[in-house]
């Protein structure tokens, strides 16, 4: 048989057959749980990348609009009284 557990889990005799199941089921449920997060954080990359091509896709559409308007608007300088009706 083997040495008696000491009773901090870290026994010092051999592995009992059904303790070595029991961990190869552990460590293979660990790689399948491995193996799919790293899927998961290569999808995740994936995204992050798509979304910051179209935000600077975005940035370059207002910045494109912000030129427009300011081609557009009249060289003087409006006051907020120019908009008041007359009866003000």
């Amino acid at each position: 048989m083997g040495t008696p557990d000491t009773g901090n889990g870290r026994g010092t005799g051999p592995v009992p057959a059904h303790d070595a199941t029991n961990t190869d089921a552990r460590l293979t449920e660990l790689e399948i749980k491995l193996g799919f997060s790293e899927d998961l954080l290569e999808e995740l990359n994936h995204t992050v990348f798509r979304q910051q091509q179209q935000i600077e896709e975005l940035q370059r559409h207002i910045r494109m609009l912000r030129e427009q308007i300011q081609a557009s608007m009249p060289d003087e300088q409006r006051s907020m009284t120019d908009d008041l009706p007359p009866h003000y």
